[in-house]
């Protein structure tokens, strides 16, 4: 579990790319595994990982002792270098997911990404066999993406949020295996009803962990 003073957020720098730029990162310490790697949404949609969902998931993993890294992508915030698109988000994200295996000690990690963001979480665990989970949060993608995932999956949405149809992306995630949290009088911003995003992801986490 997160000890006592533990609990604070800790910036970290993520080296990327041959060009040397650093990407700015927020840590917290857990004792538990796997850890959790947050990607942030996609620059087009205006955010970084202080967005309020990000925020939310990090305090409530981290509550339940999972260390944690979330960042800003290449160009966004105080991250170095230029926005980039595609390739260059997942390129991103694997260096930030370098920096979260290394601070945990492990092999292994879960994924949990926001709005758009979650197209580089599907590219990252297809390449990378580390990535043990993903959880998506709003995701702004086809649901025929999902289908072919091997790993533990969680989708959390709210119950009001019409962009991906509700049944094509149930029937996506149970042909995954996975879980679809519908959050009660929530739409895609969680404006309502936030705290039970974190307490979804954290749960999904004890369970990954055998706990």
């Amino acid at each position: 579990m997160v000890q006592k003073g533990q609990f604070l957020e800790r910036s970290t720098l993520i080296p990327v790319g041959s060009s040397g730029a650093v990407m700015e990162g927020t840590v917290h310490r857990g004792q538990k595994s796997p850890p959790l790697l947050i990607l942030p949404p996609r620059p087009e949609e205006g955010g970084g990982m202080d967005h309020v969902l990000a925020a939310e998931l990090a305090f409530a993993v981290a509550r339940a002792g999972f260390p944690t890294l979330r960042f800003n992508h290449r160009g966004v915030g105080a991250s170095q270098g230029v926005r980039g698109t595609g390739g260059a988000l997942v390129e991103d994200a694997e260096a930030a997911m370098r920096v979260t295996l290394e601070n945990a000690g492990t092999t292994a990690l879960a994924v949990a990404s926001l709005y758009g963001g979650a197209r580089v979480a599907l590219a990252l665990q297809e390449r990378h066999p580390a990535v043990g989970g993903l959880c998506l949060v709003a995701p702004d993608v086809d649901p025929l993406s999902l289908v072919r995932l091997s790993c533990p999956l969680l989708v959390i949405v709210g119950a009001e949020d019409t962009r991906v149809p509700r049944a094509a992306l149930a029937a996506a995630v149970a042909e995954a295996g996975g879980d679809l949290e519908v959050i009660d009088d929530a739409g895609a911003t969680f404006h309502r009803n936030l705290p039970q995003v974190g307490r979804a992801a954290a749960a999904w986490l004890q369970r990954l962990s055998g706990g």
